[in-house]
């Protein structure tokens, strides 16, 4: 229950909001011993109840709180100051159930942009047309979160369909079109072929992932510069040209900070079909890392459920 709040001051107005299995999957894998973590970069500042959830494992004998060091350069000059909240997992030393407990730590968190992540040079295909109301900046995100899409799909096993307005971009001194893996053609995809004027209509879908020639894992926009509405549109109409897969999803990924927009736009009407999920930036991100660094492989395509939101709103159980 989410009270007081604003126009909310008892119980029985208040808000019930679900702590999903999608939080625990994706709080369990962000967790090592000894390491700091913060909920809302965990979260990437979605979930209501994450502030909830943070309060329920600070009870619990395994974890404590913590205030690490924050890393910050002011004219040149790096200074560690006190930073946020973070919990911490210590298995090795659980303190009394039902009881917070603050810890120590040495651990200092940079504010710097993280190196984690690393693009190979990206190079706009010439005269995609895309260039010209784009700078290369927003045009350059678009394409690092195809990319980050595909090598994804690479460690789940799928294939993966890259826009036909996009195959031309290099990557790795390749185009995307010329990626191990990447399709070549929808005219080969028999859960698209079978159905008149499908192939069409998926052209121009961002990411598309197929496996076994027999599955559609995930239809996925980038929403970086456009508005959310276009890419719902491309994506609804290629569900119109289909019969209902129960497994696949649909998916908008954009920004952290769209969140607000590409919930309500996805709850529109006309689109309410699609029951589509939001992948924000920040999980694409902590997924790649998670697939370069652990290599994981045994996981059914449930796992993705994880680090997506489902953006209509969701039963609740009686």
């Amino acid at each position: 229950m989410r009270y007081p709040r604003k126009g909310v001051t008892s119980r029985a107005d208040a808000d019930r909001e679900p702590i999903s299995v999608q939080m625990l999957w994706r709080l369990a894998n962000s967790f090592q011993p000894g390491a700091p973590i913060n909920f809302d970069r965990v979260f990437g500042g979605s979930y209501n109840t994450r502030s909830a959830l943070e309060a329920l494992l600070a009870h619990a004998p395994d974890f404590y709180y913590c205030y690490p060091g924050r890393n910050e350069v002011i004219n040149g000059i790096p200074k560690v100051k006190r930073g946020h909240k973070h919990l911490v997992w210590r298995p090795d030393l659980p303190h009394e159930n039902g009881m917070s407990a603050k810890i120590e730590t040495e651990v200092v968190i940079s504010e710097l942009p993280a190196p984690d992540v690393i693009y190979d040079a990206i190079v706009p295909a010439p005269g995609s047309g895309s260039d010209v109301d784009l700078g290369v900046d927003v045009q350059r995100r678009h394409s690092q979160i195809q990319v980050l899409l595909y090598e994804i799909g690479k460690q789940f096993g799928f294939r993966t369909w890259i826009a036909n307005n996009d195959r031309g971009i290099r990557y790795k001194g390749i185009t995307l079109g010329e990626l191990d893996g990447v399709v070549v053609s929808l005219e080969d995809e028999n859960v698209i072929s079978a159905f008149d004027h499908a192939v069409q209509a998926a052209l121009t879908i961002d990411c598309i992932w197929f496996k076994n020639q027999r599955f559609m894992p995930a239809v996925i926009e980038v929403e970086h510069s456009t508005r959310v509405t276009s890419g719902l549109t491309r994506m609804k109409k290629l569900q119109d040209r289909l019969p209902p897969y129960d497994n696949t999803r649909w998916v908008i990924a954009a920004a952290d900070e769209d969140r607000k927009e590409v919930l309500s736009k996805t709850n529109e009407p006309q689109f309410r079909s699609l029951n589509a999920r939001f992948f924000p930036y920040s999980a694409i991100e902590e997924l790649y890392l998670l697939c370069q660094r652990r290599k994981i492989r045994g996981v059914s395509d449930e796992f993705l459920d994880c680090y997506m939101e489902p953006c209509l709103p969701q039963l609740k159980a009686a």
